[in-house]
């Protein structure tokens, strides 16, 4: 990953840590029960963690993918919610879209096709009770 790519993944992360989002957090070393990684839910340990991964050997995160759902995926009540925050003016309406995003687990910054997010499908849920 390159230092761009991983300054915009904690901009993202650390703006949608009030969402509660679930990661894909890989190990650095194969763990001692033979896990290379694990699904947990953002916290800023795992922010920590993973900023600092390069700097310290102790740190055992090799990297954090948020599960995020494509844009393509929204829904007509969806679009119609981002709809009424037009009407709100500048720069509100962009704070209310942002929220919006991130409490939706949209990826509205192409994470994903950089290949720094994992892609919710129907079979590939972890919000799913």
């Amino acid at each position: 990953m390159t230092q761009e790519g991983k300054e915009l993944l904690l901009k993202d992360l650390c703006a949608r840590l009030p969402y509660h989002p679930k990661c894909e957090c890989d190990w650095k070393k194969t763990a001692p029960n033979g896990t290379v990684g694990y699904i947990d839910e953002l916290s800023t340990f795992l922010i920590e963690q993973f900023e600092f991964a390069d700097e310290l050997d102790d740190i055992p995160i090799k990297s954090v993918k948020p599960y995020l759902r494509p844009i393509s995926s929204m829904t007509e009540e969806e679009k119609q919610v981002l709809e009424l925050c037009n009407a709100f003016v500048e720069p509100r309406s962009i704070e209310l879209k942002v929220d919006f995003y991130n409490k939706q687990h949209l990826d509205y910054r192409g994470l994903i096709e950089r290949g720094l997010a994992i892609a919710i499908t129907k079979e590939n849920n972890p919000y799913k009770e």
